[in-house]
């Protein structure tokens, strides 16, 4: 059986995001994996992510390292509390700060590869360091501060 990616676990009211939604049929709906202390998500930007002809829109990317970055977060709190993604209550986080630096110009083609680090968790917020890469290259890093969402968020 194939290994669940972090946001196959999002319960059905908040998997609509367009990042990392799995219900929202317009969206990205990356998916995001633990390769031991790393969360690993791949993605393949299309012709119309195009900010100019043979490069990535920034926008796609900062709001990529965003979703791969509170996915992560959910999947390193329950980690931190020995619990299963597909138990109760529900942790899903929301971004209360995100820092991007563009290194590089990204190429269109080809996948892009993000990788996360947990940097701190303390109380509701975890903080996670992200790079991405294309063709091996890290192009663009960023920092995310992660919030838990608080149970009266979603009506």
């Amino acid at each position: 059986m194939p290994q669940k990616a972090f946001q196959d676990y999002y319960p059905e009211n908040v998997a609509h995001c367009y990042g990392c939604g799995r219900l929202n049929e317009h969206g990205y709906q990356i998916k995001t994996y633990w390769e031991g202390e790393e969360s690993v998500t791949r993605f393949a930007p299309r012709p119309e992510h195009t900010a100019i002809p043979g490069f990535v829109y920034g926008g796609l990317l900062a709001s990529l390292v965003d979703c791969h970055s509170t996915g992560t977060a959910a999947a390193a709190m329950y980690r931190a509390e020995g619990r299963a993604m597909d138990s109760l209550p529900a942790f899903r986080f929301v971004t209360a700060s995100l820092h991007v630096d563009f290194l590089k110009p990204t190429p269109l083609q080809g996948e892009l590869e993000l990788r996360g680090r947990v940097k701190e968790i303390k109380g509701r917020k975890v903080i996670i360091e992200t790079t991405l890469y294309a063709a091996g290259i890290a192009t663009v890093r960023g920092e995310t501060v992660c919030v838990q969402m608080p149970e009266n968020f979603i009506p």
